[in-house]
């Protein structure tokens, strides 16, 4: 990020802590639990505000925001300021990472539950189907009993079951 913006890294840090200590952003950091395999180990930054996001992205419409090239990552914004909210709400103080290879299997979201994690996928579309849950099944061969039955978050209106340990439910009902 520091390159990109062609700012000291330094000074870099020391805003984005600014900004994570003010809750303007959520810095998601990777589980890499699993040491024998390639992981990504960067951090994913996230605005905890759907609104700032859109808003700084250019985005005024709400029809070109859920259509456009940005859908997904709102979506994903959406989700984790939910998922942060509620357990804060409740005296939790939230443990959430993000799991990715370097072969590129990725789950968007875990969220650890007294020592086990609970993946989510998150996906824009209305209608799930369980290859969309295929990053969980390699999440789970890899890090076994830690992991938890998980949910592929979807725009539709409809709770079912994707396959072993695994349900779509609609992100009304997060």
């Amino acid at each position: 990020m520091s390159r990109d913006l062609g700012v000291a890294l330094n000074t870099t840090k020391a805003w984005l802590s600014v900004l994570e200590a003010t809750y303007q952003v959520f810095v998601l950091r990777p589980c890499f639990a699993n040491v024998g395999k390639r992981l990504v180990k960067t951090p994913k930054v996230y605005f905890t505000d759907v609104g700032t996001l859109c808003h700084l992205s250019g985005l005024k419409d709400p029809d070109h925001a859920a259509a456009g090239p940005m859908a997904g990552s709102i979506l994903e914004t959406a989700v984790l300021s939910e998922i942060v909210r509620t357990l804060t709400h409740q005296g939790i103080d939230p443990q959430i990472y993000f799991w990715r290879t370097s072969a590129g299997a990725e789950v968007d979201f875990l969220v650890e539950s007294h020592g086990r994690l609970v993946p989510l996928e998150v996906k824009t579309s209305a209608t799930p189907r369980p290859a969309m849950a295929a990053a969980m099944k390699t999440l789970g061969a890899d890090l076994g009993d830690k992991v938890l039955p998980g949910y592929v978050i979807h725009m539709g209106d409809v709770r079912l079951p994707l396959g072993r340990g695994v349900t779509a439910l609609p992100f009304g009902e997060l």
